[in-house]
């Protein structure tokens, strides 16, 4: 929370600080050159989007209608309670080392 704060000084005071260098109207002569910003709607992205549409409505399809989906609930639903403990368990674990390893990553692998 004290890195923020001072960093939040230190732009603050940097930015104040910081004067102007007169180039001449250069700057503003590359900018005026600059190509102006198009919207481009990318034809890509639609016909991408529909091919995975289809592919997944025949998946689902040619797959029975997501019936495997309720049969292996079911088969899970049978195994003995120990094992579906320990699934669980397993699930836990995957999930706490995935959250450990993404606030390592955010913090440059400092635990604070």
């Amino acid at each position: 929370m004290d890195e923020n704060l001072q960093e939040d000084w230190l732009d603050a005071r940097l930015r104040d600080e910081a004067a102007y260098i007169d180039d001449g109207g250069f700057t503003a002569h590359v900018v005026q050159k600059l190509p102006a910003h198009r919207v481009r709607h990318s034809l890509r992205a639609v016909i991408l989007l529909g091919v995975t549409v289809v592919a997944s409505v025949v998946a689902y399809l040619l797959s029975g209608g997501g019936w495997f989906i309720a049969e292996g609930v079911t088969r899970f639903a049978l195994l003995p309670l120990p094992v579906i403990w320990l699934c669980a368990a397993g699930a836990t674990v995957v999930v706490m080392v995935g959250g450990l390893a993404a606030a390592m990553s955010k913090t440059g692998g400092r635990l604070r």
